[in-house]
Order: structure tokens, then sequence, then C-alpha cells
């Protein structure tokens, strides 16, 4: 059966001509070579949204718009833990970027799909394209002074700020939503991460030394701008060099996923 089968397709390629050489040429279009990059920056400040490198941090999303408008999205890639971003395969064309994280949406529709606002960039990329983002991050997150080691605990102070009001994220977000609710700015927990790496985070710190402090409701409201104590767990064995990173998130997703706003990262010697 399967050499009739065979019989067949070759009687009709060479029927059509395509038996010819072309047919079987090796598809040798250039690869990709073009670059995007860029950072993404808090507007009031300046300075870089901190976060993770994975599907909690900050998604980039591209659109090719060389076709035609009915395209679907290039594959996702994430921005670096500092807020900066680069893909350095990009076929040449006409793009649509936009991106998502701990941060107001820069693209905001309204339940019925009207676009409310349009944050995104259309441009060309082309040998090495820089697109930079401002935009209102939701906290601030700070390791406060030098972290004290004791026991083979690392004992930090962590300062939570908003790095956009009430009203402001109210402003925003309330139209997009079919059922505005007030608790979504509360800020449900603050953690400590500690790994060896100086990326640490929710996917790869190294979670027998890091901790977690669970907000209930508005509970943390009082605690804004104050230093909170949070130690690590377990024990570091000596001479250890760790790093950590402290992190806080409020109550809504972006995209689906809760991300964390995230700290400096700090090198801590355990002797």
């Amino acid at each position: 059966m399967k050499k009739t089968v065979f019989l067949i397709l070759a009687a009709g390629l060479t029927a059509f001509g395509l038996s010819s050489c072309s047919f079987f040429e090796i598809d040798n279009y250039p690869a990709p070579q073009e670059t995007i990059r860029g950072y993404i920056t808090d507007v009031a400040t300046g300075e870089p949204v901190l976060t993770e490198q994975n599907g909690n941090g900050i998604r980039v999303r591209l659109t090719e718009l060389s076709y035609g408008e009915n395209v679907t999205h290039n594959p996702d890639f994430y921005a670096r833990d500092n807020g900066f971003y680069q893909h350095t395969k990009i076929f040449k064309g006409n793009y649509n970027v936009t991106v998502d994280g701990p941060f107001i949406p820069i693209v905001r529709k309204a339940p019925d799909g009207t676009v409310l606002f349009d944050g995104s960039v259309t441009c060309d990329i082309e040998g090495i394209t820089e697109v930079h983002f401002r935009v209102q991050p939701f906290l601030k997150v700070e390791i406060v002074g030098t972290p004290v080691v004791k026991g083979g605990q690392i004992q930090a102070q962590v300062r939570v700020t908003r790095a956009v009001s009430p009203e402001a994220f109210r402003n925003a977000i309330e139209p997009t939503q079919s059922e505005y609710k007030d608790d979504q700015m509360n800020v449900t927990d603050v953690r400590l991460f500690v790994g060896y790496s100086s990326t640490c985070n929710s996917s790869n710190s190294y979670t027998a030394w890091s901790n977690q402090i669970d907000y209930d409701g508005a509970a943390f409201e009082s605690h804004l701008g104050e230093l909170i104590d949070i130690t690590s767990r377990g024990t570091i064995k000596s001479n250890r060099k760790v790093f950590i990173r402290a992190a806080a998130r409020i109550n809504y997703a972006t995209e689906g996923t809760r991300r964390y706003n995230y700290s400096e990262v700090v090198e801590v010697n355990i002797p």
C-alpha cells in the first residue's frame, strides 16, 4: 500500500513538472538578525522597573504588521530583572510592540473591547532599534540599611511604598472592568528571596531560606512606608556568599498573573 501511494505521488510530481531541481532546493532565506532593545522605567522617577526574568516578570510582545492586520503575535519573550529587554533575532519589518508587567497596563480596553488607552509602539525594526517604555509601577520596594547575619540567618529591613496613587490606579483600571473592587490595591505579601544567584526570585530562589509575610485584606495599609523586619528561614552554612532581594505585590493581575515589584539585589557574606 505504501509503495502504491509513493508511485502515484511520483507520477503526479512528474506530470506537473515538480521533479525539477528547484522543487528540492533548500530554503536559504537569510536568518533573522535585526535587534530590538530598550528599558522599562518608572515614569515618575526614571528608575528601571525591577522584577524577575520569567513569566512572572515583564513580558514583551511583538506583532509583525508587514503582512496585514490579521496576524498573530511573535513568540513572547521577557525582560531582564533590571527592566532591560533585548531580542537579537528579529526579521526586518513593521511591528507593534507592547509590554506587560507589575505596572498599570499600557494598553487598556473597556469590557466591550473599546480601546481606552494605547501606549504600545508601532515601528520599523531594522538594524538595532531601541524602544523604551515609561510606565507606572504598582509598588516601590527597598532593602534599607545593611542586612545583619546572625546564626546563619539574614535579618533585613524592607520598605514598601506605593509608586502609583490609589486614585490614579482606580482611574486607569476601573473603566476596564465590569466590576471594580477597591481591594485590588491591597498589598498581599512581602517576600525575601535568598539564593546563590543575583537573579534570585520567586522561581529560582532557595526555598529553604526564603521567607514570606502574608497580609489579609487591607492589613498592610498601615505599614506602607514603614520598615518591615523579615528574616530568612533555616540556617545558611558558613563561608557562603548569597544574594537577597525583597519583593511585594498587590491584589491585581496583569494578563492573569499577579506580579511582584522587586528591590535591588544585595550581596550577603555568611561568616
